[in-house]
């Protein structure tokens, strides 16, 4: 958990947006999280129209070029820029992981808060057929699809997801089911309003700080194991790179060139750390607030 925590003057209402902004800004290590991670995206998405050379290009003759005005970050082993080769390896990582996580939220949150709300027969029966896919270890899962679509980096992602789904669907459904015995509820029921529509007007904002947690916890795993997956070679295949596979190449050059392992390194470390750190402040400021 963040260490620099807020003071009881510093916990201001989160219950507007203007007011979780001001209540986050405070948690001072996560928001500088917040933006060296937007920094390391936008230079990552916009790495196709900076002045830089094609990633993939090989120049045998600059092979493993110290940095210099052409190359800021050197080049690699068979004389690609390195800057431009780890900018692209970022957004792939990162398209990688926001695929896992739009799928572990798109199955898992709707059904999720409609069991939760509407209960019975329907909930018991999904929440063992969601038990039944968080036994099987995500990593394990994206391997056999791997093993049986092809080494293709989106059906492992999208099996990341799927085997994040429970999570979503449990925390969705605890608010849902905490919820759905209000008495502003019941009086909704009895007004005739849709399940829908009490799902979106009194579940929904209460899910939504729980959430945010789960979200960003499931982006940190998408991107370790998008690295993971491509350093065993099971992600993306060359000439294209991601973060895991520029540590496969470079893993025989550790002691000519270790520059080419440390900062592919750095980055997954940088964009899993700055992840978990607003995690953490948005989980603290919920807990305060929901402690008030």
């Amino acid at each position: 958990m963040i260490d620099n925590a807020v003071g009881p003057s510093a916990l201001v209402t989160t219950s507007t947006p203007a007011g979780a902004w001001r209540a986050f800004g405070r948690h001072r290590l996560a928001a500088t999280a917040l933006v060296v991670f937007a920094v390391v995206v936008l230079a990552a998405l916009l790495s196709t129209v900076l002045p830089l050379p094609d990633p993939n290009a090989q120049v045998l003759l600059d092979r493993l070029q110290a940095p210099s005005p052409h190359h800021l970050l050197g080049t690699d082993e068979l004389g690609r820029d390195q800057l431009a080769r780890l900018l692209s390896a970022t957004r792939i990582s990162l398209w990688a992981a926001l695929q896992a996580t739009v799928v572990g939220v798109v199955l898992g949150v709707p059904v999720g808060l409609l069991t939760g709300t509407v209960g019975g027969r329907l909930d018991a029966v999904l929440s063992r057929a969601f038990d039944a896919i968080q036994s099987i270890p995500a990593l394990i899962l994206a391997i056999a699809v791997v093993a049986v679509l092809g080494r293709q980096l989106t059906p492992a992602m999208i099996s990341i997801g799927i085997a994040f789904s429970p999570t979503f669907y449990r925390v969705s459904r605890a608010a849902a089911s905490t919820v759905a015995g209000e008495t502003y509820v019941e009086a909704s029921r009895a007004m005739g309003q849709k399940t829908i529509r009490i799902v979106a007007d009194h579940v929904l904002g209460n899910v939504a700080a729980a959430l945010v947690v789960v979200i960003s916890t499931t982006f940190a795993f998408g991107i370790l194991a998008e690295a993971a997956l491509s350093y065993l070679g099971l992600g993306v295949q060359p000439p294209s790179a991601s973060l895991g596979s520029m540590l496969t190449s470079a893993a025989n050059l550790l002691n000519s060139a270790p520059q080419l392992t440390v900062e592919p390194g750095l980055v997954i470390v940088l964009l899993v750390l700055c992840v978990s750190l607003v995690s953490d402040a948005v989980q603290s400021l919920t807990s305060a607030e929901g402690g008030r």
